[in-house]
């Protein structure tokens, strides 16, 4: 029997093809979407990784949170976010500070790197054990330390693709360092542009601390103690010896709050108006333990009786405050007079 086809069906035809092509396209997956990461690659991620040290490049906050790289690259939190993290939940490392990969774990679209034992407090199996009497029951003290470690989680879209090593690292590069480095060079590179030109340029700033200075200017070779006009504790580091140039850099606390100039012509350059502000927790250091009062005089001692106080420590640096001066002098104190060895510099 013979057929006939229209011309009018042929093109309905022709076109409800081109329409579904699209449809079955769709149904492919991308070409250039990676896969799932397969087991291997988590085995020998976690193996390469674990254990592995790192240098931090932003401050970390303690706890579970810790810090997120989320799948566009973002940091969470960062900036005024992440100081406030830091500030109320203590800092699990600063920037520039050596820290240890100790575990690395695989969560749907996650992986989350523990540092320095995470932010989980860890129980021995014994301390799940309840022993008792009838109805009294008791459990095993909780006696274990404190967590000081925190997280970094690496976040990805929908899913963990396959990886290599070298992107984890490219990925993890704005908040922590895999190259080798000296512990110098990784705590310099965190701090504000001013302060590395100071530290290159081996000068002191007011308002630096003393792990600054002694990046800039080493070990001092001198230091005294003593008590400024306001009756605060002040500790002075000295550099240099005439006939060259001597630089006085006087702390209150753990901040740098003048600093003095002897020039070999006489000349004498004071600065004591702040000129680096260290309010990121990522060069924040703690503040040493004020000094307190005189020891009572029935205070236990070793000492044999009739031996008295040496003026100064076996470092070097002076015990026994000086009388405080006499009123009606001068509120300048000046450059110290008394020079102490405090050993050899670095």
């Amino acid at each position: 029997m013979k057929q006939f086809r229209s011309p009018k069906f042929a093109a309905i035809a022709a076109i409800l093809v081109l329409l579904a092509q699209p449809f079955a396209f769709a149904k492919d997956p991308k070409p250039n979407q990676a896969p799932p990461i397969s087991k291997e690659t988590k085995l020998q991620i976690t193996r390469l990784l674990s254990s592995e040290f790192v240098w931090t490049r932003k401050p970390f906050p303690l706890g579970m949170e810790g810090i997120v790289i989320m799948p566009n690259g973002d940091i969470n939190p960062d900036g005024p976010n992440l100081e406030k993290a830091v500030m109320a939940k203590g800092m699990a490392a600063k920037a520039g500070e050596r820290v240890q990969i100790t575990d690395v774990k695989f969560k749907g679209s996650e992986i989350v790197l523990e540092i320095n034992g995470g932010g989980k407090k860890k129980t021995k199996w014994y301390q799940h054990v309840e022993v008792g009497i009838g109805n009294n029951t008791a459990q095993a003290p909780d006696t274990g330390p404190a967590p000081k470690g925190t997280y970094l989680t690496m976040e990805f879209k929908g899913y963990v693709p396959e990886v290599t090593l070298d992107e984890l690292k490219a990925r993890m590069n704005p908040v922590v360092d895999f190259s080798v480095k000296s512990a110098a060079q990784a705590y310099v590179e965190t701090l504000p542009p001013i302060a590395r030109k100071a530290i290159e340029n081996h000068e002191a700033l007011v308002g630096m601390n003393k792990e600054m200075v002694t990046e800039a200017m080493g070990r001092p070779p001198k230091r005294i103690r003593d008590k400024d006009d306001q009756n605060r504790n002040y500790e002075e580091w000295i550099f240099g010896e005439p006939p060259q140039d001597v630089e006085f850099v006087r702390f209150v606390g753990d901040e740098v709050v003048r600093v003095e100039v002897m020039k070999v012509n006489g000349d004498k350059i004071v600065r004591t108006q702040r000129e680096i502000t260290l309010t990121d927790p990522a060069v924040a250091t703690a503040q040493p333990k004020p000094v307190t009062g005189p020891r009572p005089a029935n205070a236990p001692t070793l000492r044999r009786p009739g031996e008295e106080i040496p003026d100064t420590d076996p470092n070097g640096i002076q015990t026994r405050v000086p009388n405080p001066r006499p009123s009606g002098t001068s509120t300048d104190p000046g450059p110290p007079k008394t020079f102490i060895s405090a050993g050899p510099a670095r």
